[in-house]
């Protein structure tokens, strides 16, 4: 982590290498999710109500209790390790704190809704389908600019957010103290 605070992360081979591979993961991970939910619906919510519901003119079951438990259960996990990594990778890119913090809050959020308006339109109301739909494209989207942002960073030498404005000090990982009244 010293690497990514003190801004060295673009000159140390390996950790360049493990980020590189980490979003070659992700965007392969990134594109079967976008695979997966056009595998089963459509931007259309009406195609997102007939996934969640079900439809007897063409022999189709909803899914059940048992079935978005599972993959919630997964998804959970995997998307907020998913999207905690890659927020944290953000934290070190030269951009203003606010617009982390939105992007962050968005992505976040993004992935909430995404997960649970599937439960929201098989067990509340079809009408959150929409919802459905909005947050998985917030979600991509999302996903699609951290990745792109890190990566960015990368392949410039712009200092890391936290080494931006701070004084040269003779160890790399010296943090600068406030001066004060003692």
């Amino acid at each position: 982590m010293r690497f990514v605070v003190t801004g060295e992360w673009t000159r140390n081979r390996l950790l360049m290498a493990i980020v590189w591979l980490f979003l070659l993961y992700t965007t392969l991970l990134w594109i079967t999710n976008g695979m997966l939910y056009f595998k089963n619906m459509t931007l259309d919510p009406q195609s997102v109500v007939t996934y969640y519901l079900g439809d007897e003119a063409s022999y189709r079951q909803g899914r059940s209790y048992g079935g978005l438990l599972e993959v919630a259960h997964a998804h959970l996990f995997a998307m907020g390790v998913l999207l905690l990594t890659l927020t944290h990778l953000l934290l070190f890119v030269p951009m203003d704190m606010d617009r982390k913090a939105i992007l962050i809050v968005i992505t976040f959020f993004a992935g909430l809704v995404n997960e649970a308006a599937g439960w929201m339109v098989r067990f509340v109301h079809p009408a959150f389908a929409y919802a459905k739909v909005g947050g998985f494209l917030v979600l991509e989207s999302s996903i699609l600019l951290l990745m792109v942002l890190t990566a960015r960073a990368m392949l410039t030498t712009a200092p890391s957010a936290y080494t931006q404005g701070q004084k040269s000090n003779s160890r790399p990982d010296a943090i600068e103290e406030p001066a004060g009244d003692s």
